[in-house]
């Protein structure tokens, strides 16, 4: 028996909840990081959000949905987000799925799919396996092209060599 609460979101607010997801992916961009962005609203409001800073703070758990979700902890001061919704411009990975099911997160919606790391659909069905002691209702597609454009137009500057140099190996 699944534990799914279902959610209903307008789609005023889905469009809301993406945009900001998406403005936050484009700071992300702009300071050199991989363009993902996240935010968790909570009755129509936002109450965490985050973008990429692994690269910045040299921190492998910097990732929007870790920062998003962490804010609004701390914001609703309860780890229990089964009220809440984490809107995310990419699928998440399988660190950020584990996340979200700790957290309880009610509901994900997500932009474009991963299929080398997304854990929500790409790969795994992580966040709807109901072998965990929480599901996770998930709406895929939203506001996708965007967010995809995103992610081919910071990588194709990479490939060109005006994007974030690569770090150096050791």
């Amino acid at each position: 028996m699944s534990n799914r609460q279902s959610i209903e979101l307008t789609d005023d607010q889905i469009d809301f909840g993406m945009r900001e997801a998406l403005a936050q992916a484009r700071i992300a961009g702009s300071v050199g990081e991989v363009p993902i962005g996240a935010v968790v609203m909570h009755e129509g409001q936002i109450v965490g959000r985050g973008y990429n800073l692994r690269e910045h703070a040299q921190d492998a758990t910097l990732h929007a949905e870790i920062m998003a979700i962490s804010e609004a902890n701390h914001t609703l001061k309860t780890w229990r987000l089964s009220d809440c919704q984490l809107f995310v411009t990419i699928e998440p990975c399988p660190m950020c799925s584990g996340a979200i099911i700790n957290a309880r997160v009610g509901a994900v919606y997500f932009g474009a799919r991963d299929p080398k790391a997304g854990t929500v659909r790409s790969l795994y069905q992580l966040l709807e396996d109901g072998r965990f002691n929480h599901q996770v209702e998930v709406h895929e597609g939203i506001m996708a092209e965007a967010a995809s454009g995103l992610m081919q137009t910071f990588f194709k500057a990479i490939r060109l060599g005006r994007g974030k140099p690569k770090p150096r190996q050791h």
